[in-house]
């Protein structure tokens, strides 16, 4: 009767141990899953003239790294599972924490094409360019030195994996990299996808009477604001898990699933647009009505570091529908 409680006890040991590894690969095979889908519209979708594009470029260099971080998750929480006394080395380990914790800087930077949309550096003053990217830029460089000090201090005294793993579950409660982190990039955020909200309503004014212009920036406001609500709660989230709970394994589920869903919100912006291209270029209508070019408002080539696009000239200020 005791080998049998004593199996027992192995068992229910052994399936407690490997739970978190398995959220975190059911996980990360769904999201990898739907955003290799998305990735595949995207291409579908896509036209030689958006292909050209630095934000399309962006996005699928964004796609690889979220896809190559799903990998990493794969291979080390697989490795946990079926031989956890022999994990995966030291130099791996860190390379995956690498790749959850800076990617979001470049998908985060994406942001900042659409306020380039708005304030073309070939048509903005220097004064104003700086003006209005200094704080970003320098957010983001703060965001970098964080990061790096952050995977430097949990791993400069591992010499294992286990080491590795176990000094991540001790010093995540209140680790106050982590808080820099999350608070820089809410800050990061919420500014840049202000100020793109603020001035595309402002320039949307004039257009009361352009119906069809009119509802084609509604979308851009509209998409643009929840590719920022959703992961804003996934960080508020992560900030209230890491200032409350002591296990890090549904912080991190959090931070691994938040990758996925601003890699998602990101292209499905892009996806959007690109419906509209591939609807114009091949003489296609659109449930919103919207093929068709409004004769009443001049348009204007965007040229530049962002490739050419459809631009409305609103004053002496042209925006670009790009999102």
């Amino acid at each position: 009767m005791s080998s049998v409680t004593n199996s027992d006890a192995a068992i229910n040991a052994f399936v407690n141990a490997i739970h978190p590894n398995l959220n975190y690969i059911a996980a990360n095979t769904a999201f990898s899953a739907c955003l290799f889908t998305l990735a595949v519209v995207l291409l579908a979708l896509s036209t030689k003239e958006s292909r050209r594009r630095v934000v399309f470029r962006l996005n699928l260099f964004a796609i690889c790294l979220a896809l190559t971080m799903g990998i990493f998750v794969c291979l080390i929480n697989g490795k946990a599972i079926v031989d956890p006394f022999n994990q995966v080395s030291t130099s791996m380990f860190i390379t995956a924490v690498a790749s959850i914790y800076f990617p979001p800087l470049l998908y985060d930077s994406i942001l900042l094409c659409r306020l380039l949309a708005l304030y073309p550096p070939a048509r903005t003053s220097l004064v104003t360019l700086l003006k209005f990217f200094a704080f970003p830029f320098c957010v983001k460089c703060a965001r970098v030195v964080v990061i790096t000090l952050l995977i430097y201090e949990n791993s400069k005294a591992a010499t294992t994996t286990e080491v590795l793993v176990q000094d991540e579950a001790n010093v995540w409660f209140r680790d106050p990299w982590l808080i820099a982190e999350w608070t820089l990039q809410i800050s990061d955020n919420t500014y840049s996808v202000s100020l793109f909200l603020y001035n595309l309503h402002v320039r949307a004014r004039p257009l009361k009477s352009k119906g069809g212009i009119r509802n084609r920036i509604r979308q851009v406001f509209y998409v643009s604001l929840a590719n920022f609500i959703f992961p804003l709660v996934f960080d508020i989230a992560q900030l209230i898990l890491v200032l409350t709970d002591h296990s890090p394994n549904t912080g991190g589920l959090l931070v691994l699933i938040n990758n996925y869903v601003t890699v998602m919100g990101v292209m499905g912006a892009t996806i959007w647009f690109s419906r509209l291209e591939w609807a114009y270029t091949h003489k296609e209508p659109l449930s919103d009505g919207m093929l068709r070019r409004p004769p009443e408002l001049p348009m204007a080539p965007a040229s530049g570091w962002m490739g050419r696009g459809e631009m409305v000239v609103i004053g002496t200020r042209a925006l670009t529908l790009d999102p």
